[in-house]
């Protein structure tokens, strides 16, 4: 079990990368009071988690409404995650964050509330984090594993949140550097963990690679 949430929570930890949102929020509250930071953070991090709750639930019955067999979204969610993997190696990722966030700025001077957007969605409960919490259920077997990978996903969110409450503090005690360093770390280990998706969506779909090779 021990190996599982840890598994589930460094995955999560990655993808949703509590750390990188925090700069965002920063800048795209850097104009609101205190206590309207701490409430945006605090509803940002709720809708979120509602959003990852649907889809841990229920799906896998929406993928069989859709016609969508399990292993394919296996596959299909490894190589998205490995896409972003390669984007936070290559910082790519961070880049195009800080570009929506002051967008969002230019665009709209005096935002009340970037809870619902961008923070919630797509930042937070965006394609790659709803791809994570449904392969990682989808490899949990009986209540209790699924438990163990929804209090992954609730310490990862309480991390967010608490990242977000100490967005400026916490960039200043990073630094530039140090956050790159961590970002492209945390690439390198999210990538390995997308392949193993692949590999498991593809033993699951072709026999001849569960079996270890072609049969005569």
């Amino acid at each position: 079990m021990i190996e599982l949430f840890l598994s589930a929570f460094v995955t999560l930890f990655v993808v949703i990368d509590p750390p990188g949102c925090a700069p965002i929020y920063a800048s795209l509250t850097s104009g609101a009071t205190p206590g309207h930071r701490r409430a945006m953070a605090i509803r940002a991090v709720g809708i979120a988690a509602a959003i990852l709750l649907v889809f841990a639930l229920w799906g896998k019955q929406l993928l069989g409404v859709l016609g969508i067999q399990l292993d394919s979204f296996r596959i299909a969610g490894g190589i998205m995650l490995f896409i972003i993997a390669m984007d936070m190696v290559f910082e790519k990722r961070t880049q195009r964050r800080e570009d929506r966030a002051q967008k969002i700025s230019s665009e709209e001077p005096h935002v009340e509330d970037v809870s619902v957007f961008p923070m919630a969605m797509p930042m937070i409960a965006g394609p790659g984090s709803i791809a994570t919490v449904m392969l990682l259920m989808a490899r949990a077997e009986g209540l209790s594993e699924r438990m163990v990978v929804l209090a992954a996903v609730a310490v990862t969110l309480v991390l967010m949140l608490a990242s977000l409450l100490a967005a400026g503090p916490l960039m200043a005690m990073l630094g530039k550097k140090i956050e790159a360093v961590i970002t492209r770390l945390l690439g390198v280990l999210l990538a390995a963990l997308a392949a193993q998706f692949v590999i498991d969506g593809l033993k699951a779909s072709f026999a001849v690679l569960r079996n270890g090779g072609l049969t005569p």
